[in-house]
């Protein structure tokens, strides 16, 4: 989506010049004779970037004054100031107070251009950078893994991502969901624009109001820019979507129903043009049983669902998963590759991960970190057994237990050991027949005969179910 430019200017040919040739760019504009006229612009909806005369006539604050105001209210937002009478201290002036650039007339259209391709391309790398802060220490930065399961999330992601659908993304916590997002909106023709999350969970009612909405100034404090406001041409993705208040969620409605709203403690409306995402890993069916959360919210969400499968139900992804995941806490805390033995490999892949990719990835960060041995040294699969164990509520469901096992009979001692160890290669290969046969070296049709006379399969449901 194009980016909107506000050009300040009290000669309208100019402004009409400018506005010419950013919207033969793509640009959308809007304009301002003055200062009041820039105020109230800037009010009515905060810009992607200002052009910013320094002379001004009819106007009671000068370019030099507007940029003070707008820099103090809107830190973020780029400036480029132009003059036809600019001198080097005034350049060196509006630059401490935080213009992007200064440009003298006449200028050059493709300096102009230029200039502001630069500056919207810095202001979204630092938009990028601080969202990125959010999700430092997270699993990973793509959804990896080559299982049909997870090819199938890719092309879903891929296919709405080109549309202007909302989309409602559900998964247990650790499935990848903000990722998820974050992927629709760099295949969206809204990849340039703002990416903005808002974490529903970690707001109560009053904060998220002004997280959403904003605040108009007051005598206390300056105009406050919420994030539907800081998304216009973008991307809202609302995390966590079941912890709003109801209060809230009607609101949300409305906004979803016209694209505007009223900042807290404002009368005027402010017009926006945003996509918004959704997370949740609640059964919003349920609450809207309950009554806690509103059906017509749901339903304006819920036009694309994307649902992101467990760990536990791409197994096959987890090595690669793994390697990824190694390497890249190896990187970021300054230490040496280390890589799995595949005994290792296979103990992680028939663990339950109630976790999901979260849960793997503090696995692992923990045995970089703790397991025994030389760096260029495997990770054997007694490290992992061992950092299973010490995860908070971890469960080895499905792995041998052999002090049972060794009180059993013979007979009974040995279709013991042969179930478990069934049990634990179909887990670890996500149920495939044919994968499992080749792997314990069996025929495919003796496997299948083998694994009914244990009941294996009927176990595999009963704790599917569990």
């Amino acid at each position: 989506m194009a980016s909107e430019i506000l050009i300040v200017d009290d000669e309208i040919d100019i402004r009409m010049q400018i506005a010419g040739i950013l919207e033969d760019e793509g640009y959308e504009t809007r304009e301002a004779s003055n200062s009041a006229e820039a105020y109230a612009a800037v009010a009515a909806r905060q810009p992607s970037l200002v052009i910013l005369d320094v002379w001004l006539n009819n106007s009671d604050h000068d370019g030099i004054q507007i940029l003070e105001t707008i820099k103090r209210d809107h830190p973020t937002l780029p400036v480029i100031m132009i003059s036809g009478h600019g001198t080097f201290d005034m350049a060196v002036s509006a630059t401490k107070i935080g213009a992007y650039d200064f440009i003298s007339k006449p200028f050059k259209t493709d300096v102009l251009l230029h200039t502001i391709e630069r500056a919207l391309g810095e202001s979204k790398l630092r938009r990028e950078n601080e969202a990125l802060k959010v999700m430092t220490g997270g699993p990973a930065m793509e959804l990896v893994g080559g299982s049909p399961v997870m090819q199938e999330v890719r092309k879903s992601i891929e296919r709405v991502g080109a549309t202007e659908s909302r989309v409602l993304i559900t998964g247990a916590p650790g499935t990848g969901k903000s990722l998820a997002a974050r992927m629709i909106h760099a295949h969206s023709s809204r990849q340039d624009s703002p990416f903005v999350v808002l974490n529903c969970a970690s707001l109560d009612s009053d904060t998220l109001d002004e997280e959403l909405f904003g605040c108009e100034a007051n005598e206390d404090s300056p105009r406050k820019v919420g994030v539907l406001e800081e998304a216009h041409m973008g991307t809202l993705l609302l995390d966590e979507v079941a912890d709003m208040s109801l209060e809230t969620q009607s609101k949300i409605v409305r906004v979803l129903h016209n694209q505007r709203f009223q900042r807290i403690g404002g009368d005027g409306w402010v017009n926006v043009n945003v996509r918004v995402l959704a997370t949740t890993n609640r059964d919003l069916n349920a609450l809207m049983q309950d009554g806690t959360f509103r059906e017509d919210l749901f339903y304006r969400l819920n036009v694309v669902p994307l649902v992101l499968p467990a760990l536990a139900f791409h197994r096959e992804d987890i090595p690669e998963l793994a390697n990824y995941l190694l390497q890249r806490s190896a990187v970021s805390k300054g230490r040496s590759i280390r890589h799995l033995s595949a005994d290792a490999v296979a103990a992680l892949q028939a663990y339950e991960w109630p976790g999901n990719v979260w849960e793997l990835a503090n696995v692992l960060e923990r045995l970089l970190i703790l397991a025994p041995g030389p760096a260029e040294e495997v990770i054997a699969a007694d490290s992992v057994t061992t950092a299973l164990s010490e995860s908070d509520g971890a469960s080895m469901n499905g792995l041998w237990n052999a002090a049972e096992v060794m009180n059993l009979p013979l007979r009974e001692a040995r279709e013991a050991f042969e179930k478990e160890y069934l049990l634990f290669h179909l887990t670890r290969f996500s149920g495939n027949i044919s994968r499992t046969a080749e792997f314990v070296g069996m025929d495919r049709a003796a496997l299948h005969r083998k694994l009914k006379g244990l009941g294996v399969q009927n176990t595999l449901k009963q704790r599917a179910d569990s």
